[in-house]
């Protein structure tokens, strides 16, 4: 029986004392590793005014990767779509697309990926964008891209450029059952946020199952479930990688940003302990086939068709070679 298909999220974190260049360029490795070891897709998110992540542009940052790999999908988990008007991602997709034919994916979420003073500054005042009126954004961009679904919305009234021969991939991102509901009943695929670690991730797999409707793009539902993965040679030093995500968890956790430390500072950190007791973390780490077994057992829990992993270890060579170790083992039959 064949494995699902796997992919990667990358978030390009900053290590503490470096750069965002050397983050960005350390996400460029690991898209091109993810491509290099046949990952299916390499999606990039949208965080604003965070030190720790360079990752504020997916449209810019997908342009350089696409350029920089040969046949993955790439892509944004997410775009923000309230942070943006509609009509300027569709273009923005619309040219990624044609630039990159069959090979853009365009991941929506209604979050705002930042704090209130930035979301004011993302959307241009003190009366921001309704999240209410996220559904008809939506369908505007769908719409604009060549995928209609309404007799209204803007794209009956202007056309997103260039004319692609192709149309990205759309999906609906979520931590809950809104936007898992609202990709089902435009049978689109829906990637579900398991890795934040808030739970619900079955309940809303329901959801997007139950009311899924079949689409142009889409007969049968397609659920991407997203986890933290570490894998080494032992567990004994997958758990010491760990480090890394555990004490950042407890920064966000208790609004102390520690920012990312290599494993080792992050174990001599005073708060390290804390981390320990109460950062709490459903990542899987160990060994490549322990990785796997419980990745394995995701799938068949939430029912998903596709798993999408994000590594978040400091040091890049050990990022690498966990997502090698993780492709190496997912792919053995």
């Amino acid at each position: 029986m064949a494995r699902l298909p796997l992919s990667v999220l990358d978030v390009s974190l900053v290590v503490d004392g470096a750069t965002s260049s050397s983050a960005l360029d350390a996400t460029t490795r690991l898209a091109q590793r993810a491509d290099a070891l046949g990952f299916t897709r390499f999606w990039v998110a949208e965080h604003h005014n965070m030190g720790a992540v360079a990752s504020c542009s997916p449209p810019v940052l997908i342009a350089h990767l696409a350029a920089s790999t040969e046949r993955i999908s790439v892509g944004s988990g997410g775009v923000m779509l309230p942070n943006h008007a509609p009509f300027v991602v569709a273009e923005q997709f619309a040219m990624l697309e044609a630039l990159h034919p069959g090979r853009i994916d365009l991941g929506l979420g209604r979050a705002p990926g930042t704090d209130r003073n930035t979301m004011l500054a993302l959307r241009r005042g003190t009366n921001p964008i309704d999240v209410d009126q996220f559904p008809q954004h939506v369908i505007d961009v769908m719409g604009l891209l060549g995928d209609v679904r309404s007799d209204d919305g803007m794209f009956t009234q202007v056309k997103a450029t260039p004319n692609a021969q192709s149309r990205p991939t759309v999906a609906l991102l979520g931590s809950s059952g809104y936007s898992a509901q609202l990709a089902g009943l435009l049978g689109v695929p829906f990637g579900f946020a398991h890795h934040f670690g808030m739970g619900g991730t079955s309940e809303a797999a329901d959801i997007y199952r139950e009311h899924f409707t079949p689409s142009p793009v889409l007969d049968e539902p397609h659920l991407i479930v997203t986890a933290v993965t570490v894998a080494a040679e032992t567990s004994v030093e997958a758990d010491h990688l760990m480090a890394t995500h555990r004490l950042f968890k407890n920064g966000l956790r208790t609004g102390r940003m520690y920012g990312v430390l290599e494993a080792d500072d992050a174990i001599a950190h005073p708060d390290y302990a804390q981390a320990l007791e109460y950062a709490g973390t459903n990542a899987f780490y160990g060994t490549p086939d322990e990785v796997v077994e419980r990745l394995d057992k995701l799938a068949v829990e939430m029912g998903a068709t596709e798993l999408m992993i994000t590594v978040p270890v400091a040091d890049v060579e050990q990022r690498l070679s966990s997502l090698e170790l993780t492709a190496n083992a997912w792919m053995q039959l």
